[in-house]
């Protein structure tokens, strides 16, 4: 099995809420992290060698452009004592669809981990591995409220989208 890590300065998070007022985006690299898996020479995952990965984003990294929007933000996700969002792989499996793939896993956010499924696609190049996703999370399922300040309300759902891309570690790397 293979470890490839996470380059941060080309792995992207785009994160976007809505509000009464306007829309809320965010984008970011700095997500770190390593992936474990076997790629087969036609590019395809191996399967039969169960991959592993776990991620990190700094809550620093986050930002909207907005300093008052940001300052709430950490604050409310209380970002000292919870510096960072993590994710850890635990089930991939083929969907029926070349380099589309039903992954699983724990994402931790604020001190509570919760298990979330959707699918992935993924390509391996080169030495090289890039995922990419979407989901759809609730903030009030990691015990964060929206806030509403005034007329600024703040939907509870968040839309996250990823491209991760990772590098294949020599021997030297890796020991």
């Amino acid at each position: 099995m293979a470890r490839y890590r996470i380059v941060p300065g080309r792995s992207r998070i785009w994160i976007e809420a809505r509000s009464s007022l306007h829309p809320i985006h965010t984008e970011t690299d700095g997500l770190e992290g390593w992936l474990d898996l076997e790629v087969r020479h036609e590019g395809r995952v191996d399967l039969g060698v169960a991959p592993s990965a776990h991620l990190e984003l700094p809550v620093a990294q986050l930002s909207s452009g907005n300093p008052l929007e940001d300052r709430e933000l950490r604050r409310r996700i209380d970002a000292r004592r919870y510096p960072t969002i993590a994710g850890d792989l635990t089930v991939m499996a083929e969907t029926g669809e070349d380099g589309r793939y039903r992954v699983e896993g724990d994402l931790t956010f604020k001190g509570v981990t919760r298990r979330y499924e959707d699918e992935m696609t993924l390509e391996a190049v080169n030495g090289q591995v890039i995922l990419a996703g979407e989901k759809t999370f609730d903030v009030r399922d990691f015990g964060l409220e929206p806030p509403r300040i005034l007329l600024l309300k703040v939907a509870p759902d968040v839309r996250v989208k990823v491209a991760i891309v990772a590098e294949k570690m020599t021997d030297e790397e890796e020991g």
